[in-house]
């Protein structure tokens, strides 16, 4: 159980960094103010920084508080992520759009209900619920922050200002990822260092292994980002420098109010939603609708077909046992 533990989590964390990194890397190049070094640096240095800065409460509600299973709990976890990562894989295959943040809640409460030990139906409910607000928050905010940009006075020091604020606005993204969306990583690593060592739970992860996460989600976003680069990422908004700085605050915004609640939120939609919301302050026409759907697609078919196929998973398994 220890060894399959471990290939699935290095696989999940190549998944995250194939779709969660490499949104925000493609972010983070639109204005071309750092190279791809230094903007893979600043994601890689608050990934690993993340739980020293602001803990591991995300983590625990997909360990802990969604489906309470007790002994069960690495089991359903296992099957749980599992289930996700297959999902996502085949679905990304199929060109459907994709939440890796849902199908992980969707198959840990699956195959918890299938094995017996349902979820918490109401804490899940919570989490859905401010995972489908956040969007909605930080499109209001990068459409109010996009006005307020359009009014600053003209001025020869404001190129300089704007590249400088662009960068902070992708610091506080990666922070923001880390502090919430990018906690599933370390709830999957938790996991499996507690089974490889038999104890309970889900255990903080090592400075090495951090590192070692860091590693592998690198490279799961370097491989991605041509593919993400053309998707919503690079052709949402035209790449106007205060509209990015906007939606940039917009989602680190809402991203750490659902950190600061203790409830996933995805950055990828949040961002999506934030890009949006910017550009529609320059006008309806100007935002490419076509690239903004698969939010709403993601929601239409990734959580409910997770919890169908974790279900039936977590009958199978309950058979077994």
């Amino acid at each position: 159980m220890a060894i399959g533990f471990a290939m699935l989590a290095t696989g999940f964390v190549f998944v995250c960094g194939a779709n969660d990194g490499a949104a925000l890397l493609a972010l983070g190049l639109r204005q071309r103010e750092l190279p791809l070094y230094a903007v893979l640096a600043v994601l890689l240095a608050a990934i690993i920084a993340g739980p020293a800065l602001f803990g591991l409460a995300v983590a625990h509600t997909f360990t802990d508080r969604l489906v309470a299973a007790g002994d069960r709990g690495p089991l359903v976890v296992l099957a749980g992520v599992g289930v996700a990562l297959a999902l996502v894989l085949v679905l990304a295959w199929r060109g459907v759009p994709t939440s890796v943040t849902l199908a992980v809640l969707g198959g840990l409460a699956g195959v918890g209900a299938g094995l017996g030990v349902p979820p918490h139906w109401s804490t899940l409910a919570l989490v859905l619920a401010v995972a489908a607000l956040a969007p909605l928050f930080g499109g209001g905010l990068g459409y109010l922050l996009g006005l307020a940009a359009r009014r600053l006075p003209t001025s020869s020091r404001l190129p300089g200002a704007m590249r400088l604020a662009h960068v902070t606005a992708f610091a506080g993204q990666s922070l923001a990822y880390a502090a919430n969306d990018g906690q599933k990583m370390f709830a999957v690593v938790g996991v499996a260092v507690g089974v490889a060592h038999q104890a309970p739970g889900m255990q903080a992860p090592s400075l090495v292994l951090l590192c070692a996460t860091a590693l592998v989600f690198a490279a799961g976003a370097v491989v991605s980002l041509r593919r993400m680069a053309r998707g919503a990422a690079g052709g949402l908004t035209p790449p106007r420098p205060w509209t990015l700085v906007s939606a940039g605050i917009a989602s680190a915004t809402a991203v750490f109010g659902g950190a600061g609640m203790g409830v996933p939120v995805s950055m990828t939609q949040s961002a999506t939603a934030g890009l949006v919301g910017a550009g529609a302050s320059t006008g309806m026409r100007r935002v490419r609708w076509q690239f903004a759907t698969p939010v709403l697609t993601a929601w239409v078919i990734t959580l409910p077909a997770a919890l169908a196929v974790g279900f039936v998973g977590g009958l199978v398994l309950r058979g077994a046992l």
